[in-house]
């Protein structure tokens, strides 16, 4: 097994070495249910070691982000999530496709670039209005799946050499986008290098990516995990932006993983001009305080409360003899059992998808996964709802449950109770 992790010292947009502690978490798994290992069992490293985590914050340019970093050798060339098995994603990704090619006018016969296209989804709906499309990802087999389905892919990390390669072979790109991928990259210089030069001079980059605000105000802890490097706000990108030569030109808040934007950018010197979103952003963030590691001894707190209540309900439940359930196995999953503590106080997890497999294994714990069935015949005290974004489908579906006395927890943004389906 080639080395799970390094760390690295500098801030990842300004290259500063200013950064401070705002976050400390349990360490976690760099393995999750997101990608397999080949010939690994549960027992490796990937799925057994507690790597490190926590969040620091850039004292020079304000930006949130992880330090160890896992190894995308391991992370991201045996990728197994497919962004078509996301709820809600297709009619998002029409809307996306929708939006880029009416607000910018992107014409019929354009090159349209994506960035982790993953299975070519995003990319379909663009080909779909008249765009010459080409994906890159580096999940091999995902990348070839989406090829033979007609969405040309690259399975490659991008970098700037693939940038020059895509600009010889297929010519300058009217727009490049990113569906949640840039978070996930170590050293962006090289991707925005890229990006930028593959662009036509009238060329955009638009990217969505979680925003560094939501995750904090709305305690989207299930998004802090190994993949996701960096939580942006708008005001480090545009500083970053511009020092490669590259101009933020506008922001949408849209509500994707529970926060998230969706970024525009050209060229220096384009002829768009910046949106006025782009100051309210940046003032909404100077109000808060975002750049500041005060800021965020709140979240901290929201957190550990939420922890100590969630712990003291199933050491309740066990004291009296019954079982305590969770509800999703997911990389989110992966970040909430340390975080809240409940790696050893969750009896059994249950999963509508069946290639889940059958257990959830990590750092001293083994955790069986089980059919949803297993509610009704294991009748736990209550069940964890770790899917919490997907809680109204899920307790609609079991309504039996609830009528036996049964209980969800809901445990994000802040803990909430649900006992019928409706």
């Amino acid at each position: 097994m080639k080395n799970l992790f390094y760390v690295r010292h500098t801030c990842r947009l300004c290259h500063s070495d200013k950064q401070e502690l705002v976050v400390p978490m349990a360490g976690m798994p760099i393995g999750t249910p997101n990608f397999q290992v080949p010939d690994a069992s549960v027992d490796d490293p990937v799925f057994r070691a507690a790597v490190p985590m926590a969040l620091h914050l850039c004292r020079d340019c304000g930006h949130l982000q992880i330090l160890h970093v896992g190894n995308p050798e391991i992370q991201y060339r045996n990728y197994v999530y497919t962004t078509s098995l996301s709820l809600g994603l297709r009619e998002h990704f029409a809307g996306y496709a929708n939006d880029v090619v009416s607000r910018f006018g992107i014409a019929p016969g354009s090159l349209v670039v994506e960035l982790g296209s993953n299975d070519g989804s995003l990319l379909g709906y663009f080909k779909e209005r008249g765009m010459r499309v080409l994906g890159v990802d580096p999940a091999v087999d995902i990348a070839k799946r989406a090829t033979e389905a007609g969405i040309e892919t690259i399975g490659d990390f991008f970098t700037d050499a693939i940038g020059h390669r895509i600009l010889q072979s297929h010519g300058a790109a009217s727009v490049v986008i990113a569906n949640n991928m840039i978070a996930n990259v170590d050293n962006l210089d090289p991707l925005v290098i890229g990006v930028r030069d593959v662009l036509a001079p009238d060329g955009l980059f638009v990217f969505e990516t979680q925003y560094g605000v939501d995750v904090t105000e709305k305690n989207l802890l299930d998004t802090v995990y190994h993949e996701h490097l960096s939580y942006f706000n708008i005001k480090p990108l545009i500083r970053f932006f511009a020092r490669l030569g590259m101009e933020l030109i506008d922001v949408q808040h849209i509500w994707t993983k529970g926060g998230s934007i969706r970024v525009t950018v050209q060229r220096a010197g384009g002829a768009k001009k910046p949106s006025a979103e782009v100051a309210r952003f940046v003032a909404e963030e100077e109000r808060l305080g975002v750049d500041q590691p005060a800021y965020y001894g709140p979240y901290v707190k929201r957190i550990a409360a939420i922890r100590d209540e969630l712990v003291a309900m199933a050491d309740a439940a066990h004291a009296r003899g019954q079982l305590v359930a969770g509800y999703g196995v997911s990389v989110g999953t992966t970040t909430l059992l340390p975080q809240f503590g409940l790696e050893n106080k969750i009896d059994f997890l249950v999963d509508d998808d069946p290639k889940k497999g059958n257990v959830m294994a990590g750092p001293g714990y083994d955790i069986p996964i089980l059919p949803p069935a297993a509610l009704y015949e294991r009748k736990p005290a209550f069940v964890v709802v770790f899917a919490w974004r997907y809680v109204d489908p899920i307790r609609a579906k079991h309504a039996r449950y609830f009528a036996e006395g049964g209980k969800f927890v809901v445990p994000l943004p802040g803990i909430s109770m649900v006992d019928r389906a409706d």
